[in-house]
């Protein structure tokens, strides 16, 4: 059984896209990167809209089982937070439309879940995610290479049965990240 996870490291510039199927034993593949990117001279709606509808066609495409989203996080530049917050609002509901759950995890547990150190820069994340993936190169730019560190850590703590922040239709009786592992076990069977 395979866990098919997109990843996103959102952004109003840079907004990174990962695609990862992961196997129960925590062996990861790469199906798919990319960056959206929007130009800081096009209005707020224009560039939310250029957003809204590359990730549409990332999830029609690809029919993650669940996405991972990079969680916002204080920062000193409020403009910067405003932005990642807005682009995360907008991949979240395009996820909510398609009754696919969401997963928020920090940069930290990101970071700590690829490398093993949570306080790990940009280029050891890269990295681990190059070998983890076995690519024989690194994925460029930096906000893809998040995107599928992000698809690959939540895969990780949803196979080790790790409560997870999650969105969306769940059930009470397993954590989301479990309940997101039986979904992808359910929908396998059906196709059969």
């Amino acid at each position: 059984m395979t866990l098919r996870v997109l990843g996103v490291d959102p952004g109003l510039t840079r907004c990174g896209i990962g695609v990862v199927d992961v196997e129960k034993n925590r062996r990861a593949t790469m199906v798919a990167f990319g960056v959206v990117g929007t130009s800081p001279e096009e209005s707020l709606d224009q560039r939310l809209l250029v957003i809204a509808t590359s990730i549409d066609d990332w999830l029609d495409r690809y029919e993650p089982h669940v996405l991972a989203v990079e969680r916002v996080f204080s920062q000193l530049n409020v403009s910067t937070v405003m932005g990642v917050a807005q682009a995360s609002g907008v991949v979240i509901a395009a996820a909510a439309r398609r009754g696919i759950p969401v997963a928020l995890h920090t940069p930290s547990e990101v970071k700590a879940a690829v490398t093993g150190s949570g306080t790990s820069n940009k280029d050891a994340v890269t990295k681990l995610v190059t070998k983890i993936l076995r690519l024989d190169a690194p994925p460029r730019p930096a906000d893809a290479a998040d995107a599928l560190a992000l698809a690959i850590t939540h895969a990780w703590r949803a196979g080790s049965g790790a409560a997870v922040a999650t969105t969306g239709p769940g059930s009470l009786s397993l954590t989301p990240a479990q309940r997101a592992w039986a979904d992808a076990e359910a929908k396998a069977r059906r196709t059969r």
